[in-house]
């Protein structure tokens, strides 16, 4: 440690210093969810008065973003996110956040061939004795930001987790331009949402489907956290993991003895992720764990990769499938919820696996403020983003029941789709189809 100490007594500065680099115009980073850099922000946003048109880029923040909220006419401050948080999706809601487009293993090449980053800011764990700060829960594409940037500066937190990594989990102080130090609160955690009697068949519907030594992809949110429990709760056994994010589902599966990783047919014995947020107890779980490892967002969704691991499961939530069997995962018509993320890499990547699958989970209906129930399979879209294509659409589970749209006509389809729509509105879909020219008169709805 000696030896970087010089080093590092020379590059650390005050956050109020480190945000004296910042000019009017320039296009700041910030790190991913609990690499969050707070104290930053905070200082940042109290030069507010003295500077004009920061472009700040983030993603999956839990809030708050101090230079969002301290300018809510964006004279001073224009906060963007790559994937929203539930807290981003607000901010949306409110315009002082604009969405950006992508899928989440170009975001590292966009950095490398396209964009702009004057000063980088990003949460990372104490320096360790050979002069390294760890990227910890964001590392999926943490270096490839910061390697593109003309100022890096890291904020050290002293609450991040260490976790291991194939390559660039880390960076070091000679990469390093400026140091920042202080004190944080504990780390965010996402609790689990509440389970639904709904929540429970679709998990149901898809066990049956998952055998011994699938290697498995759960996607954000209580779906795959729900599905991730009544995998621990089955007699599944020897499971392993390659996800874009690992959640609180993988601990769960852990501590039933289920993820072992011994039977992935590429990185045996490892479970592999890009990203890490939940709980206390994940976190811990995560930290310095030689069986866990981090690696870049490009290469853990990449389709070829994914396809690797012999008997792939891929499961992911949506808001709502059309009749053709086009997928929105990210949008309630114009209003922005999330994002792409590696939805469409994953259902790629397992439907090359040999032996694989992948599902996209949804209740049938959802009830809008007002209280009116809704179907989320719908005749077809009217303005909602569509984040898988119809020719990329394979297993669609709602409540009621599980269908394989792989190699079927649009009556086909239609007549899948219905089969799985709350029972009040088949009718309605019925006739839709019979307008839209994909119903045949002689179908006959499945029991």
């Amino acid at each position: 440690m000696s030896r970087y100490l010089s080093e590092y007594r020379q590059k650390l500065r005050t956050v109020e210093q480190a945000a004296q680099l910042v000019k009017s115009g320039d296009w700041v980073s910030y790190g991913t969810n609990v690499t969050f850099p707070t104290l930053l922000d905070a200082a940042l946003a109290r030069r507010r008065d003295e500077l004009f048109d920061v472009k700040v880029r983030g993603n999956l923040a839990f809030g708050p973003v101090m230079v969002a909220e301290c300018d809510p006419s964006r004279e001073h401050f224009i906060y963007h996110s790559w994937h929203c948080s539930a807290y981003e999706r607000k901010l949306c809601d409110r315009d002082p956040c604009n969405f950006i487009p992508m899928i989440f293993r170009h975001l590292v090449p966009y950095h490398r061939h396209c964009l702009t980053v004057n000063v980088a800011m990003v949460c990372v764990t104490p320096m360790d004795k050979h002069g390294y700060f760890n990227l910890s829960c964001a590392a999926g594409i943490t270096k490839g930001v910061l390697d593109s940037a003309d100022i890096v500066i890291v904020e050290v937190n002293e609450h991040l987790p260490v976790i291991l990594g194939g390559f660039d989990e880390s960076i070091h102080i000679s990469e390093v331009d400026y140091i920042v130090e202080g004190e944080h609160p504990p780390l965010a955690q996402i609790p689990t949402a509440p389970t639904q009697p709904e929540d429970i068949k679709i998990a149901d519907f898809i066990l049956p489907h998952i055998i011994d030594g699938a290697t498995l992809q759960l996607g954000i949110g209580s779906m795959p956290n729900l599905i991730g429990e009544r995998i621990a709760q089955s007699d599944l056994k020897d499971l392993g993991m390659h996800t874009e994010l690992c959640g609180d589902a993988y601990y769960a599966l852990y501590k039933a003895g289920k993820l072992t990783n011994k039977r992935k047919t590429f990185q045996p014995n490892k479970a592999v992720t890009g990203m890490v947020f939940g709980t206390g107890e994940l976190y811990e779980w995560v930290d310095h764990n030689p069986g866990f490892i981090v690696e870049p967002l490009e290469y853990v969704n990449m389709a070829e990769v994914i396809a690797k691991h012999d008997n792939m499961v891929s499961i992911n939530n949506c808001v709502s499938v059309d009749l053709y069997g086009q997928i929105s995962s990210e949008t309630a018509e114009f209003r922005q919820l999330s994002g792409t993320g590696g939805q469409l890499d994953f259902l790629t990547g397992a439907c090359m696996s040999r032996g694989g699958k992948a599902f996209i989970c949804m209740t049938s209906t959802f009830r809008d403020k007002g209280g009116t129930l809704h179907s989320r399979i719908v005749p077809h879209f009217r303005g909602d983003i569509i984040t898988v294509p119809r020719s990329q659409s394979y297993y669609v589970v709602t409540e009621f029941g599980c269908v394989n749209l792989t190699g079927m006509s649009t009556w086909e389809r239609a007549e899948l789709l219905i089969s799985i729509a709350h029972p009040d509105f088949r009718e309605g879909l019925i006739q839709a189809a019979e307008l839209q020219k994909i119903w045949r008169r002689t179908n006959r709805l499945r029991p």
